[in-house]
């Protein structure tokens, strides 16, 4: 923490700060430092916009907004504390970001489910609707867990296994997250789904914003870039997307807008 300007010695504020400064405290001019601080960036936010519940962001954070360090500004009536609304280059990037994850979050509602996931099998789905997994792309076994030096994991959405509450049962799509916290590359093995054809790309926090959406097969070893995160999504049999897209067809023949009188 660098708490100096409040006037208490730096005495003030949480001491326990779970922070990372990759090689140089404060600015720095190092190309290879500020990609990384920019890419954490993109890492927690994502994580966050990724996880179950409601995602709580202060103002700034989706512009990258700083306070020098100051973890307890209080007294400040200053630049620690207010918020810029001028954008750099990296702002308006992050920005950008932040406004295609809340998207993906709005159009994928196994992202923000209703219920609890417990990791059941479902015997008539023959699926979990989650599954964690290891760079292997299986499942992860207890060794895995214990495993200190596991740094690289997965996790398999699987919305068919169970109603949301939002859509009807199955029509929910599935989702794998891989998050890799190692400093180097890690090499993870896309695991096959049943009904599905292939993965399809949908964020990878180290790759460009207008990089292409791949399609990538069942059981190739992706390279995962050190520190990054991927949202892939099941591409599944054109059968079965079809009577996806009627079901829910049928949800929307039924579901008025008592107001309006029209579908929604």
């Amino acid at each position: 923490k660098h708490n100096d300007a409040n006037g208490e010695d730096n005495n003030d504020g949480d001491n326990n700060n779970c922070s990372a400064n990759y090689g140089e405290e404060g600015p720095t001019r190092d190309v290879e430092i500020l990609a990384l601080r920019e890419r954490q960036k993109h890492n927690l936010l994502a994580t966050l916009l990724f996880s179950q519940g409601t995602p709580m962001l202060v103002a700034g954070d989706e512009r990258g907004r700083t306070q020098d360090g100051n973890n307890h500004a209080y007294p400040q009536d200053n630049q620690i504390n207010w918020l810029s609304w001028e954008l750099d280059e990296n702002g308006a990037e992050l920005l950008e970001f932040v406004r295609r994850i809340i998207a993906l979050r709005k159009a994928y509602p196994i992202l923000r489910r209703g219920r609890y996931l417990h990791g059941e099998y479902n015997a008539a789905l023959g699926i979990k609707d989650i599954t964690w997994l290891s760079c292997g792309g299986k499942e992860m076994q207890q060794v895995h867990w214990e495993d200190r030096g596991t740094r690289c994991i997965g996790v398999l959405l699987d919305g068919r296994a169970q109603p949301t509450g939002i859509r009807q049962r199955g029509a929910d799509a599935t989702l794998l997250l891989i998050t890799n916290a190692h400093t180097d590359t890690v090499e993870f093995t896309l695991p096959a789904v049943p009904e599905g054809r292939y993965w399809m790309r949908l964020i990878d926090t180290c790759a460009p914003s207008d990089a292409k959406l791949p399609s990538v097969r069942f059981g190739v070893k992706y390279p995962v870039a050190a520190r990054s995160l991927l949202l892939f999504v099941l591409k599944i049999d054109a059968p079965r997307a079809r009577s996806v897209r009627q079901g829910l067809g049928a949800l929307l023949d039924v579901a008025e807008d008592p107001l309006s009188g029209k579908h929604p």
